[in-house]
């Protein structure tokens, strides 16, 4: 099979570093926080269903979590 050369394509551009660095900062805080979030909704979740704890107790172990985990990621 021969190569044909088509014209179409063309040299990358030069590697932004500064957007690079900013996108991967974002993507660490969201990694970061999201996994606080969903840990703390995995408890408040495993309390209201399982444990003896009702919606609205589920709801404040949800909070108090949630900012005692964001506190400490600060």
């Amino acid at each position: 099979m021969q190569n044909v050369d088509t014209g179409a394509t063309k040299p990358a551009d030069e590697m932004d570093y500064a957007e690079h660095a900013n996108t991967y900062k974002l993507f660490l805080n969201g990694a970061k926080y999201g996994t606080v979030i969903i840990g703390a909704l995995l408890v408040a979740m495993a309390a209201g269903l399982v444990g003896p704890f009702g919606f609205i107790s589920s709801l404040i172990i949800f909070i108090l979590i949630s900012a005692i985990g964001l506190y400490i990621l600060r």
